[in-house]
């Protein structure tokens, strides 16, 4: 094939390409146009247009697991919501919106519903779309309680998140923190490197006890040994009062300081380092940058 021939081809294959977004993001809109008016129905206690949202032989699945099988059993279940709870209002945010095809699609998001006491309640829900006669409607809705999150109590450390780096002549400790789900923990990976070896390498999980009210922390390495840690804060200094089985079934105690200097860099040092009852010398402190 000439040059001619491979442009030709490949501005049609583009050309594909870029009609396929136009027509997913044409449908994206509409599904959340459909939202707009559920929100809308919904603020304005229409249990009729908001059963007018969805499939005859549609299904919704509420927290508590009662199921409502069919568009004549959904219109009933709203009818008597608005009766017992008149005035509530609802917000949603649209975590995403997935076109599968000309003909499904699905939307994942929470809502959050305001009753006239100023009591909330916030589901995240899960929702399936089907296209029948140029119009998407609801098929398939499953809520479930919104899980829990101690962001609040761990937000004092969200400048951890990234990678961070401490090396010299002969070695370097290469960290990476990171969120789970629903932000109640950081976890923190963490490789020590001699040459171009790693010797060590371990992760820790930094997350908010409320049972006692404290952040914890748990850490795993790769010799086999583990820990925890209580940690404080007092402005931009975290003290971690760590102890530690080693491999070998040895106990281990330290005071670990962690003091942040800016967006960039922080400090790390060790005191009150005990091995079964044999006091070892302090370390650092280490200035560790990000990466």
């Amino acid at each position: 094939m000439n040059r001619l021939g491979v442009s030709a081809v490949s501005g049609v294959l583009l050309g594909a390409f870029l009609a396929g977004i136009c027509a997913a993001d044409e449908e994206e809109a509409a599904i959340r146009k459909v939202v707009d008016s559920y929100v809308t129905s919904f603020n304005a206690g229409d249990a009729a247009a908001l059963a007018a949202l969805w499939t005859e032989d549609a299904v919704f699945i509420t927290p508590s697991g009662e199921t409502f099988q069919g568009r004549e059993a959904i219109l009933k279940g709203f009818e008597s919501f608005f009766e017992e709870h008149e005035g509530a209002k609802l917000e949603v945010d649209i975590a995403s919106i997935r076109v599968e095809d000309a003909n499904t699609a699905i939307e994942e998001g929470t809502a959050r519903v305001t009753f006239p006491d100023q009591s909330v309640s916030e589901t995240n829900y899960v929702a399936r779309y089907a296209k029948q006669d140029d119009t998407w409607l609801m098929t398939n809705v499953r809520e479930s309680d919104k899980s829990p999150s101690h962001y609040e109590q761990l937000k004092g450390l969200e400048w951890m998140i990234g990678e961070w780096i401490d090396r010299d002549e002969k070695s370097s400790v290469h960290t990476t923190c990171k969120w789970t789900k629903n932000k109640n923990f950081i976890s923190r990976s963490f490789a020590v490197t001699f040459g171009d070896q790693i010797d060590l390498e371990g992760t820790q999980v930094i997350g908010w006890d409320p049972s006692r009210q404290v952040i914890r922390s748990w850490i795993f390495d790769s010799d086999g040994g583990f820990g925890v840690g209580v940690w404080s804060q007092r402005g931009d200094r975290w003290t971690i009062r760590a102890l530690r089985v080693l491999a070998d079934g040895r106990k281990a105690s330290a005071v670990n300081v962690l003091t942040r200097v800016d967006d960039n860099a922080f400090t790390w040092e060790s005191t009150g380092r005990e091995v079964d009852g044999e006091v070892l010398p302090n370390l650092g402190p280490i200035t560790v940058v990000r990466k």
